[in-house]
This record gives structure tokens, C-alpha cells and sequence, in this order.
């Protein structure tokens, strides 16, 4: 089972009990998709009773299972490593892109989305939701934590979806955990797939449990393979980031699992603009299709729709009855830009012209004249002393009055020494330079 779907009601129970329908390389597929996919992954498939288990199935209860068919219930099997075949490759266009995403652009991300699966005929399955948040993440800065969830009932048979993943400002995958389930009464059917960035590479296991019954698989990639990697999580971001900039660039080829957990090619198409109708609204959408080109299963699409804003209005599974849509538009903030600060002309100021400037010049002369003059009421002393001085320095008429005034007042400084009562005409002065005694 995977995200976006749910299976018809009119399927048999069988069908949906088919480990079959778990596998889907796309986090929001609806399970009514998955029983028209035709996904080679048989590692979950139950054998006929009196069939033996292939190497790579299931065994149902009861039924003898080979020694390297299944590891002990939480256990998972040694890594293996990818394929040794030629790896597909990344477009520059593809990195490009991933390089060019800004952290002003994430911050319009953070937005919740929530549709409605319905089926062709109109009957509501489930309810589908994404939402995205900005976290720190260890010494990673402007990462995105990533949360979808798709959840409904069939026939009674509860089933859904559900994925949790970090990613950095350039879509890289951090963490990604992914787990699907259909709760049959006899046979309950639930796949986890967890995948975690290392030093040296990504992890990824894969777990299938059936019943009793539970295999598990361990792949390694390293940091090389992985480049312009996009997982589910990375998906959505990535359209929404497509949607906001209105342009779906040409030749991007990025990497994506496939059923098998094996990299395939990941496209991109612009399907062009139309209107749709979203409630009582119609509204100018802007249609995306993404398709895993892999090599076991053959090609695999999906198709949505956007308003510019970013959220998802649509998303069906080309060839599927099941889709998911928007019944109620969301509420849209109103982004208002900051007027320019005025640039006003620089002009001289004559403050004896502006009346509020002489006034207040005015008023702060009378403060001043009020404040000397209680300071002088205050110290009588000064005005004896300041006498005394200026009586001395006329009679003397000093061509250096600076230096004539420090020897003055040098007599009233406690820090001064006693000197002899004899004095010199040449005796140094210590307020003159010694030059000017030559």
C-alpha cells in the first residue's frame, strides 16, 4: 500500500491481502491504485497451500520455509550491496536544480495540505495529509522535517500509510522512514522501510511482515550512488518548489527506488495549465507528472495538480479509479510588501530661523546662566582667586599665559614639593620646554 490511495470496495479480499499490493516506490499511492499495479517485488507474496515457498516468497502459516528465505522476527539479513550493473545516472540539469534551492524559497513550504481519496464513483475512502515544518537537524541548518500520512477503511479492513523524513535546504535525505499496513483479522500485512545517511552512506532495510511470518532486507549505497537522489519525502517538496516557480525545467533526470528498493530514473513533465474546480471555486491549477522508470515493473506515473502558491489541489496514479482532491481551498497569506522608506532631501539648518529650535536655544541659555550662577553663589573663593590671577597676570603681561598660568596655579597643588627660597633667573620651569631656556 502506499500513500495516496486506498483499494476499491469492490475488490476481493484476497487481492488486498496480496503482499503485492504493499509494494509502490511512491509515498502517496492509494491502495485502489495498487491493484492495478503490476509490481514484480514477490517478497511479501503467500504461496497456494500445498505449494512450496519460492526462494523469494512467503510462506503462508504452517508451511516450511527454505533457511535463507526468512530472517528471525527482528533480525534483519547482512547488508547487501546494490547490483553491480551500470547505475543509472543524474542529469546536470537534475543537480542544478537541487543546488539552486534558496532558504528563502523553504520558508514558503511550510504549509499543511489535506485531501479527500475518493473513488471513481464518487465515494470518500480516506483522507490524505502532508505537512511540512522547518527543525535543526545535528550541525544541519534550514532542514525541513517532512510528515504524510494516508489513512481509511475498506470493507471494514483498516489500512493506510504513513512517512516520516528530514531533509537538508538541497532535498538530501537524512532519515526516512516509510510503513504500510492492511489490517486483515487472520493475516495482517506491514511494511516498514527505514533509510539514514552515514558517514560513508546510506542504510536502507526493508521489512515485510506477514502474519507470523517476517523477512527483512538490508541494502548500502554509498554517498556517490546517491547523488541526486529524491526520496518521497524529497518528492514533495520538489513539486511544490516546481509549482511555486511555474516552471518545470527540461532534460532533469533525478534517482528514486523503484518496488525493489533498486535506483531507477525519476522524471519531471509540465502537463500545462487548466482550471479546476475546488469547491464552489474554479480556480487555475498547474498540472506535474512524475514517473519511476523501472526496469522490473516498467515505467510508473503520477499526476498532479497546484495552484501557484505551492499546495496540492489533485493527485491521481495514471491507469488508477482512485484519486485524491482538494474540497476546500486553504487559507492563503496575504504576503504584504514593506513600502520603501522615504528618501527626503538634506537641508541646511539655520536654527535662529526655526522658532522651535531658538526658543528651545533660549531656554537652554537661561538654564545655563541659572546653574554658573548658583554654582559662584555657592563658592565665594572662586571669585577671590580668579581676581588674584588676573591682577598678577596684568601686572605681568606674560607673552606665554598658558605656561603663566600653570606655574600660578602649580603653587595652590598639594602634590607640589617645597622649593628654596632662592631662586634662579634660568632655573628650568616644568610647564616649558627645554628648548625655550636656550
Amino acid at each position: 500500500m502506499s500513500m495516496s490511495e486506498f483499494p476499491d470496495a469492490v475488490a476481493p479480499l484476497e487481492d488486498l491481502a496480496s503482499p503485492e499490493r504493499l509494494e509502490s516506490p511512491e509515498l502517496d499511492i492509494s491502495l485502489g491504485e495498487l491493484a492495478h499495479q503490476e509490481s514484480s517485488d514477490q517478497l511479501g507474496q503467500l504461496a497456494s497451500p500445498g505449494q512450496p515457498a519460492a526462494e523469494d516468497q512467503l510462506a503462508p502459516p504452517g508451511q516450511p520455509v527454505a533457511e535463507d528465505q526468512l530472517a528471525p522476527p527482528g533480525q534483519a539479513s547482512p547488508p547487501e550491496q546494490p547490483s553491480s550493473e551500470l547505475l543509472p545516472t543524474v542529469s546536470p540539469e537534475a543537480i542544478n536544480f537541487l543546488t539552486s534551492i534558496t532558504t528563502k524559497e523553504l520558508q514558503t513550504l511550510h504549509f499543511t495540505d489535506s485531501l479527500v481519496t475518493i473513488s471513481d464513483t464518487g465515494r470518500e475512502l480516506g483522507e490524505f495529509t502532508i505537512s511540512v515544518l522547518p527543525i535543526l537537524y545535528n550541525s544541519f541548518s534550514s532542514c525541513l522535517s517532512v510528515h504524510a500520512n494516508s489513512h481509511g477503511s475498506i470493507d471494514s479492513i483498516p489500512c493506510g500509510t504513513s512517512i516520516s523524513a528530514y531533509l537538508t535546504q538541497n532535498l538530501e535525505t537524512l532519515e526516512h522512514y516509510h510503513h504500510e499496513y492492511i489490517k486483515l483479522k487472520e493475516q495482517p500485512l506491514v511494511r516498514k522501510t527505514s533509510m539514514k545517511k552515514g558517514d560513508d552512506g546510506y542504510v536502507v532495510t526493508k521489512e515485510i511482515t506477514s502474519g507470523q511470518n517476517v523477512k527483512s532486507k538490508t541494502l548500502t549505497f554509498t554517498l556517490e550512488e546517491m547523488q541526486g537522489f529524491v526520496s518521497e519525502a524529497s518528492n514533495l517538496i520538489l513539486l511544490r518548489i516546481l509549482a511555486q516557480r511555474n516552471k518545470v525545467p527540461d532534460n532533469m533526470v533525478f534517482l528514486s527506488f523503484d518496488t525493489e528498493m533498486e535506483l531507477s530514473p525519476s522524471t519531471y513533465m509540465d502537463l500545462g495549465h487548466r482550471m479546476m474546480k475546488i469547491g464552489k471555486e474554479e480556480k487555475d491549477v498547474l498540472g506535474i507528472q512524475r514517473t519511476v522508470h523501472s526496469e522490473e515493473d516498467g515505467p510508473m506515473s503520477w499526476q498532479c495538480n497546484f495552484l501557484p502558491d505551492g499546495h496540492l489541489t489533485s493527485r491521481v496514479q495514471v491507469g488508477s479509479p482512485v484519486t485524491m482532491v482538494l474540497t476546500k481551498l486553504p487559507h492563503v497569506k496575504q504576503t504584504v510588501e514593506a513600502d520603501p522608506k522615504p528618501v527626503f532631501e538634506k537641508k541646511p539648518l539655520n536654527w535662529e530661523e526655526d522658532m522651535q529650535l531658538y526658543f528651545k536655544f533660549i531656554d537652554r541659555t537661561e538654564a545655563l546662566k541659572a546653574d554658573y550662577g548658583s554654582y559662584l553663589r555657592h563658592h565665594p573663593e572662586l571669585r577671590s582667586l580668579m581676581a588674584d590671577f588676573l591682577e598678577f597676570l596684568l601686572l605681568r603681561k606674560p607673552h606665554d599665559v598658558v605656561t603663566f598660568a600653570a606655574e600660578y596655579f602649580a603653587s595652590f597643588s598639594t602634590l607640589r614639593t617645597e622649593q628654596s627660597p632662592f631662586l634662579t633667573a634660568k632655573k628650568s620651569s616644568p610647564f616649558k620646554e627645554q628648548k625655550d631656556l636656550n
